[in-house]
C-alpha cells in the first residue's frame, strides 16, 4: 500500500455491495465504465501518494534501522543517522537533506500508485463481476470480497514490484546519492545485479498483499453498510471511515512482511551504501525473519509500526474520497456528453 493496499470503492459502485443485492439494487449503467474505473483509480493513486510521501520515507528509515532505541549506537557501529520517532525522524531528515528529503523516491512511487490504482481497481472490479457469474455456486458475500481483494491485490502488487524496489533505495538513500536518476538506477541494476535484482523480496510482497488485500476488502464490505447510516464521523463519511478501519487492523497483522520486504529490497552490491551502513546481509524471507528475531527481538518486526498506521488512515480516505470524486464527475462528464449529442 504499501504500496498500495488503502484502496476503497465507490458508495454506488455494484461491486462494493453484497453480492447477492447487485443485481437487484443497481441498474448496470451505475457500475463505471472499465475506462472510468481505471482513470479514477489512477487519480485516487496519483493524488494520495503525494500527500503520504514524507510518512512513507520515515517508515522505510525506520523499518532499515536494526538497533534499538535504547541501545547506545557504538553497541551497533552505528555510521548513520539514529532515528527516534516519527516526528523526530522527519525533523532530522529536514535538517540533514532539506525539505525534499522528505519525497525521495517519489518519482518511482508515482508511477507505482498509478499504475497499481489502474491494475487493482480494473482486478477487483473484473473479479468481482467474474464471481457474480457462479450463480449457484456463488461463494458467500465475504469470501468473494476476499478472493477479488486478494487476486486484485497480488497482480497489482508483481505487475508494479520494480517501482517499490526503486521508491524504496530511493527512500534509503542519505546525503551521498547511490543512484542519480531513475533511469540510471535502472541501468545500473540491470547491469549488475540481473533482472531478478528488481524483484528483491517479491515474495515476502506477495505474500503480504494477498492476505492484506483479502482482510482489507473483507472487513471494508462488513463495516461499510452499517456505518453507512452515520453522517458525522471523523473521516467524513461511512465509507472513508470503514476504510481507514480495515487498513489499519489489515496493516498491523501483516506488518513484519512489509518490513521484511524493504530489508530485502536493499540487498545487493549497493547495501552499505545507503543512509543506515549496518543493514546486515540478508537471504530469503524465512531467514530474514528468523534473523531479526535472533538478533533484535519480535520488536524488530514491528519498527516503523506507528508511522505506518498513521499513514494508513489519511491514505484510505484520500484514496477513498479521491476515487468516489473522480468516478462522480467521470460519470456526470459521460451523461453530459450524451445529453449533448
Amino acid at each position: 500500500m504499501s504500496a498500495g493496499g488503502e484502496h476503497l470503492k465507490d458508495e454506488h459502485h455494484p461491486s462494493t455491495l453484497t453480492p447477492n443485492a447487485q443485481a437487484n439494487q443497481f441498474p448496470p449503467t451505475t457500475q463505471g465504465t472499465r475506462r472510468q474505473v481505471v482513470l479514477a483509480g489512477g487519480i485516487a493513486g496519483l493524488v494520495s501518494r503525494f500527500c503520504v510521501a514524507p510518512l512513507d520515507v520515515v517508515k522505510i528509515r525506520l523499518q532499515l534501522q536494526i538497533h534499538s532505541l535504547s541501545d547506545p549506537p557504538s553497541h551497533h557501529n552505528v555510521t548513520g543517522p539514529i532515528y527516534k520517532g516519527t516526528l523526530s525522524t522527519m525533523r532530522e531528515i529536514i535538517r540533514q537533506e532539506g525539505i525534499t528529503g522528505l519525497w525521495k523516491g517519489n518519482i518511482p512511487a508515482e508511477l507505482m500508485y498509478v499504475c497499481y490504482g489502474v491494475i487493482q481497481f480494473s482486478a477487483y472490479r473484473t473479479t468481482t463481476q467474474a464471481l457474480a457469474q457462479l450463480d449457484a455456486y456463488r461463494l458467500p458475500p465475504s469470501v468473494e470480497s476476499f478472493v477479488a481483494g486478494a487476486t486484485a491485490g497480488g497482480l497489482a502488487t508483481a505487475s508494479t514490484y520494480p517501482l517499490d524496489l526503486l521508491r524504496t533505495r530511493f527512500a534509503a538513500q542519505g546525503t551521498e546519492r547511490v543512484y542519480t536518476s531513475l533511469m540510471s538506477s535502472v541501468r545500473d541494476i540491470a547491469r549488475n545485479e540481473g533482472y531478478a535484482g528488481f524483484f528483491r523480496g517479491c515474495s515476502a510482497a506477495v505474500g503480504q498483499i494477498v492476505p492484506y488485500m483479502g482482510l482489507f476488502f473483507a472487513t471494508y464490505e462488513a463495516l461499510r453498510p452499517p456505518l453507512a447510516q452515520y453522517q458525522d464521523l471523523p473521516f467524513g463519511s461511512g465509507d472513508a471511515a470503514a476504510g481507514v478501519i480495515a487498513s489499519v487492523s489489515s496493516k498491523t497483522v501483516m506488518f513484519p512482511l512489509d518490513l521484511i520486504r524493504k530489508r530485502l529490497q536493499v540487498q545487493g552490491p549497493t547495501r552499505q551504501l545507503y543512509i543506515h551502513r549496518n543493514i546486515p546481509e540478508y537471504q530469503g524471507v524465512f531467514n530474514t525473519m528468523r534473523l531479526i528475531l535472533r538478533t533484535q527481538g519480535i520488536r524488530g518486526l514491528y519498527r516503523g509500526l506507528t508511522v505506518s498506521l498513521f499513514k494508513a488512515a489519511p491514505a484510505s480516505a484520500v484514496t477513498m474520497w479521491t476515487y468516489e470524486t473522480s468516478l462522480r464527475l467521470l460519470q456526470d462528464m459521460e451523461v453530459a456528453t450524451s445529453k449533448e449529442e
